[in-house]
């Protein structure tokens, strides 16, 4: 698509706009009653949402390197086929690819964007490339819908068009802006069993009711499909993250000791962003019969915190 295809095709005055950065990529504008909103067409990556009179709700790094075919950090990474580092399956023997798939760092197409009330509602599609080709990915299709209002949702479809099984993991990876990580509560996964990345991906169970974060933290849990709840007494408020047909979620935090060892981050960011995933990963992959879809959804509330 072109920067002239989407003002022509989708724009609409006042509230939807697009434009392109000095790096040749695309990105939609979103101005309502409601919220504010930023998404590039790479990777259909929301990078900015904030309901009218809240302080803004998604982290985006200012090192964030904004170039063709590099991840953002930060705002929402769509992760697919796989979680991680690309691991052999019983379909395909194959460990090659970027982590955490081809998705996010691929081109877009938008394809249906209306107001509706105070809500932008935007569909944006994915195909076969010669990317996901030359990796092994020729029998899918892609759909990703947003309702962006004084609430979020997110919709993750995957259709198998082959005539085989598709197995694949899948998250909505989204960086969430906190006043201070260290002074944040994190509930919804009280004695659910993680993978502890930071301990060589060992076996744990969350006993606590409630998670800190005191150090550098990178849990995958399995077999959940709780409601979390991020609890930030700096901003007075409760991040709330519902979630439909995800069996995981993850919570992570470089701390310190990551965020210096990472270019796309300064070394204080780790400060003012958690995220809390929703997820398809591991034990909890998708196995998917021919001709056959998958939908995941994440809904982001913000609420006060009761004093």
């Amino acid at each position: 698509m072109t920067l002239q295809n989407l003002t022509d095709n989708f724009a609409i005055p006042g509230a939807l706009e697009f434009s392109e950065t000095d790096t040749g990529l695309l990105r939609a504008h979103i101005t309502t009653p409601s919220c504010t909103a930023e998404l590039y067409l790479q990777g259909a990556h929301l990078t900015a949402w904030q309901p009218t009179g809240e302080k803004p709700v998604i982290f985006l790094s200012e090192r964030s390197p904004f170039a063709e075919g590099k991840a953002i950090r930060g705002g929402v990474p769509i992760i697919f086929p796989w979680f991680g580092a690309r691991l052999s399956t019983p379909e395909s023997p194959r460990t090659d690819g970027p982590a955490h798939g081809f998705a996010r760092a691929s081109e877009w197409t938008l394809a249906f964007a209306a107001l509706a009330g105070d809500d932008m509602h935007l569909t944006l599609t994915l195909g076969p490339s010669d990317t996901s080709r030359a990796l092994g990915w020729d029998h899918f299709q892609l759909a990703f819908e947003l309702k962006l209002g004084r609430e979020l949702r997110m919709r993750l479809t995957v259709a198998n068009q082959s005539t085989a099984p598709m197995r694949f993991e899948e998250a909505l990876h989204t960086y969430f802006t906190v006043s201070d990580a260290t002074t944040i509560a994190i509930n919804g996964l009280a004695n659910t069993e993680y993978l502890d990345k930071t301990d060589s991906f060992k076996r744990k169970t969350q006993l606590e009711p409630t998670l800190h974060i005191t150090k550098e933290t990178d849990r995958l849990y399995l077999n959940t499909t709780e409601t979390v709840t991020l609890d930030d007494p700096g901003f007075h408020r409760r991040i709330t993250v519902a979630k439909s047909n995800s069996n995981s979620s993850v919570v992570w935090n470089p701390w310190s000791t990551l965020a210096a060892k990472m270019a796309d981050m300064t070394p204080e960011n780790w400060r003012s962003m958690t995220c809390i995933e929703t997820v398809n990963a591991m034990e909890n992959n998708i196995q998917l019969a021919p001709t056959q879809t998958h939908t995941m959804e994440a809904h982001i509330t913000v609420d006060p915190l009761a004093s």
